[in-house]
């Protein structure tokens, strides 16, 4: 039998594990699927075609000898700043880059549960900007409309996620890189605390900012390739005690005292929340208090938290960019960004690493009032593509902060944010609000978003703007 787009991750592996199909027929969906949307959407940077399909015989091998994993034989995607032994790490940026020998952590992870890694999804240069474009690969498009962007930087893995390429994919998430583009494709993005999944043969990514995290249509696609990711490598200098992401779904939160936070956190350049966005975030808060929660509006105490965003957001791009192999090839606000991360490197990034304890006393005390936080992801609904592609430096910036100020405060403490569908603006284009919690608070923010999702059932709309070919008949 074949197992059409809709099909999640969760039902993947269950009927592979059950015989109903072969992990050879669902990758050659998936890679069916990737060809006949790539010219649309262009969500890949590299396709594994040959080694998914040989690694999806080796899969069908093991099932067929009573081998179990938890995602054995199941296709996803990775985005391209993560290693994947054979193919090159561009992340982004332009040029011809080197195969890389060995897996990061994570992928070596997803591998030992069994997934097939079918290819690596498209990113903006060194993860930089919520938009998935540049000439590196061109743009890469949103599928409920493909005139929009579908964020970033881990768009590729959202547009894939979103037109049901694949069922889940990963995404990393430095400034809302995972909740920005699951908020505009309408799906699930989990941010989890800082260590869950190891960024790995980086110790630390950015600066601590950057984070590995999933992208799925549902709760429990989400917690399941969360799961199947998570875990340290020896060396990792974070490493939380481990959680039960897949058995918080479908568990009763219990009656929650939420903080409704409408005010974008302080950005030296101005930022403002259209009021179609807050009306669609409103909505959600009064679905949360018709489920017996108590919620109220309140805004934690952030201050003046964009002065440590900016040392370690600088500083760990230049370090990207001073690895680079092609530097005269990078965008000029990429090489601007790093000549002043350069510059805050000493004692500028000493002070903002410092004040991270500070934040986390802080807003920490602002989160024994309330267990959770629901805050716009972003401000507005997603941009047309090209908007900010060519825009300088400071436009840039002015342009992305208008967007999406509401995001990266999550990254600075490195606790767990998990996005969900908040409906659609305008001529239909999705928007999100995020679950924000302490530190390690992933299986609470998983078990409320799952109650959303149970009553809302958001995983059954699909993009009206772009179809992909009927899936052929497979064994």
């Amino acid at each position: 039998m074949a197992l059409d787009r809709a099909a999640s991750l969760a039902e993947s592996a269950r009927a592979l594990a059950a015989g109903e199909v072969t992990s050879r027929a669902l990758v050659e969906q998936a890679l069916e699927r990737i060809a006949a949307g790539q010219g649309s959407l262009n969500a890949f940077r590299v396709v594994r075609a040959e080694a998914a399909l040989a690694e999806a015989d080796a899969a069908d091998r093991e099932l067929a000898a009573g081998v179990r994993g938890p995602l054995l034989g199941v296709p996803v995607a990775v985005k391209d700043d993560m290693d994947v032994a054979g193919e090159p790490t561009a992340f982004g940026c332009q040029g011809e880059f080197p195969a890389v020998a060995q897996d990061g952590e994570a992928v070596r992870r997803l591998r030992a549960a069994g997934a097939v890694v079918v290819g690596k999804t498209n990113t903006c240069e060194f993860g930089q900007w919520p938009f998935t474009e540049g000439p590196a690969f061109g743009a890469t498009r949103n599928p409920w409309s493909t005139e929009h962007t579908p964020g970033g930087s881990s768009g590729g893995s959202a547009a894939a996620v979103a037109a049901g390429l694949v069922p889940a994919a990963l995404g990393s998430d430095g400034a809302g890189s995972v909740r920005i583009p699951a908020s505009w494709t309408h799906l699930i993005g989990i941010k989890p605390q800082r260590g869950r999944i190891s960024t790995w043969p980086l110790g630390e990514s950015f600066q601590g900012i950057t984070v590995n995290g999933t992208l799925a249509r549902t709760v429990a696609d989400a917690a399941l390739l969360l799961d199947a990711a998570s875990g340290n490598h020896d060396l990792d200098p974070h490493r939380p005690p481990a959680v039960d992401a897949s058995g918080a779904v479908g568990r009763d939160p219990g009656r929650l005292r939420i903080a409704l936070a409408l005010k974008p956190p302080f950005t030296a350049l101005p930022a403002r929340l259209q009021p179609e966005v807050r009306a669609k975030v409103v909505e959600l808060a009064e679905k949360l208090a018709a489920l017996g929660h108590t919620v109220e509006e309140a805004d934690p105490p952030y201050g003046q938290i964009g002065l440590t965003f900016i040392p370690r957001a600088t500083v760990g791009l230049a370090e990207r960019v001073g690895e680079a192999p092609f530097p005269a090839l990078l965008d000029r606000r990429t090489r601007d960004a790093a000549r002043l991360g350069r510059l805050l490197g000493g004692a500028p990034l000493r002070a903002a690493r410092r004040a991270e304890a500070v934040l986390h006393r802080r807003i920490g005390g602002f989160l024994t009032s309330y267990d959770v936080i629901l805050a716009p992801t972003t401000a507005a609904p997603p941009p047309r593509i090209g908007s900010m592609l060519k825009l300088g430096g400071l436009a840039t910036d002015r342009a992305m902060i208008a967007a999406c100020p509401f995001a990266w405060p999550w990254n600075v403490l490195g606790w767990p944010g998990v996005n969900v569908p908040a409906g659609f603006v305008g001529q239909g284009l999705p928007v999100g609000a995020q679950l924000l919690g302490p530190a390690n608070s992933e299986p609470l923010l998983i078990s409320l978003a799952a109650q959303l999702e149970a009553e809302l059932r958001w995983h059954e709309a699909w993009p009206p703007a772009w179809e992909i070919a009927t899936d052929s008949p497979a064994a």
